[in-house]
């Protein structure tokens, strides 16, 4: 439920971005303007997990209430849309979009691990797999709806959301397993820098997110730029194999978690970071085709790209102090989406820069380099046998 539950609320973080070639059309977005439409969700969610782990909110306030509030708050910016507004309300309404979606994914986090000891990694791969899958559906909505109005993307999305409050409201509530209630303790915060163990894991992280939300976000814009030199595209355009590329990565939160729980966190991450650090070196050698070739890369980039996502938030629920884990995972989503909008909005920039989309995803590469190298060091560590159960 919960799963099915996040599916539907997340529709909304890039229900934008699949409709830019239509928005600026219809809205005459600049450029700036249309990147925006995608950084301000980023942005929003940055602003909404720091203040809530900043006075302590996933751990004091009922976890399906807090998502079931959000959600709402989600579908309804969203929603507003279908106004027309001017580009700035526009781009305002998607940053609304990301603040209510960080009352979604943190707390869904911890209420899934409510559920879990054994199989948390697994558990949570599952979640992050519902995450991605939601991620995804507004390019399979463009892409079935060819030649529909945009705002059929908007209505679906909205709708798919508000459903998802539903469930929040009414058949979610914490497992047996539930954390230690939490009083007001800003200074919490700070754990996440001064315990050696908890900052690698977050340094993983940090290095897994400079590289995903930007291939998430601009792998349209290198798929339509690939198109016109490809006479048989992969899965006929470039809507399609998004939406392929970004849902395979359900595929790998899958193997993610059974992998996490069996060898281990730290193997695990490490692993998936060397295949999506190699996968976007591979990416331009085959820019231009052949079809197949193009089609392997990417997926098999989509999946190991976030394989590894829900590895680190697990990390994160057996290394801080259990009473304040909802305020640790918000605090490492926010810090984490934060280097998101570093690299969303930069990409287009250093595409100017080297002339085309080919080699734009080199700029990723240092992300999974620096990651895997903080997982590895933290598997060294006496306090990593504190990780699945032994499983470093």
């Amino acid at each position: 439920m919960v799963c099915v539950a996040v599916v539907g609320s997340l529709t909304t973080w890039f229900s934008a971005t699949a409709i830019i070639p239509e928005l600026q059309k219809d809205w005459s977005l600049s450029e700036a303007a249309s990147g925006w439409m995608t950084n301000a969700v980023q942005l929003g969610f940055v602003v909404g997990a720091l203040s809530s782990s900043f006075v302590n909110i996933p751990d004091i306030v009922r976890m399906n209430r807090l998502m079931a509030v959000s959600a709402v708050v989600a579908a309804l910016a969203n929603a507003a849309l279908l106004l027309n507004p001017e580009p700035a309300v526009a781009i305002a309404l998607r940053f609304l979009t990301g603040v209510a979606l960080a009352g979604v994914y943190p707390p869904a986090l911890k209420i899934m691990s409510t559920w879990f000891l054994k199989g948390r990694g697994l558990a949570l791969g599952l979640l992050i797999g519902a995450l991605t899958l939601g991620s995804s559906m507004p390019h399979l909505f463009r892409a079935l709806s060819g030649g529909v109005a945009w705002q059929n993307v908007v209505i679906a999305t909205s709708v798919a959301t508000l459903l998802a409050a539903v469930l929040f409201a009414l058949a979610l509530h914490e497992g047996p397993h539930a954390f230690a209630r939490a009083t007001f303790s800003p200074r919490q915060c700070l754990d996440v820098f001064t315990n050696r163990p908890l900052f690698l894991a977050n340094l993983g992280y940090f290095g897994h997110m400079w590289e995903l939300y930007a291939m998430w976000a601009w792998f349209l814009a290198f798929a339509i730029a690939a198109e016109t030199g490809i006479v048989h595209f992969p899965l006929g355009t470039a809507s399609m194999l998004t939406f392929a590329v970004v849902a395979s990565g359900a595929i790998g939160c899958v193997l993610g978690g059974v992998y996490s729980d069996r060898i281990g966190r730290c193997y695990t991450t490490a692993l998936m970071m060397a295949g999506s650090g190699i996968s976007a070196l591979l990416i331009g050698f085959v820019f231009d085709g052949p079809s197949w070739a193009l089609a392997l890369v990417a997926i098999f980039w989509g999946i190991t790209i976030v394989g590894d996502s829900a590895q680190f938030s697990a990390a994160v629920t057996e290394l801080a102090d259990q009473r304040f884990v909802g305020t640790a995972l918000a605090l490492q989503l926010g810090i984490g989406f934060a280097l998101t909008v570093v690299t969303i909005w930069i990409m287009p920039i250093f595409v100017d820069w080297i002339g085309g989309w080919r080699w734009a995803f080199l700029l990723l590469v240092p992300g999974p380099i620096i990651g895997a190298i903080a997982m590895l060091r933290l598997r060294t560590l006496p306090e990593a046998s504190k990780l699945a159960g032994g499983a470093r």
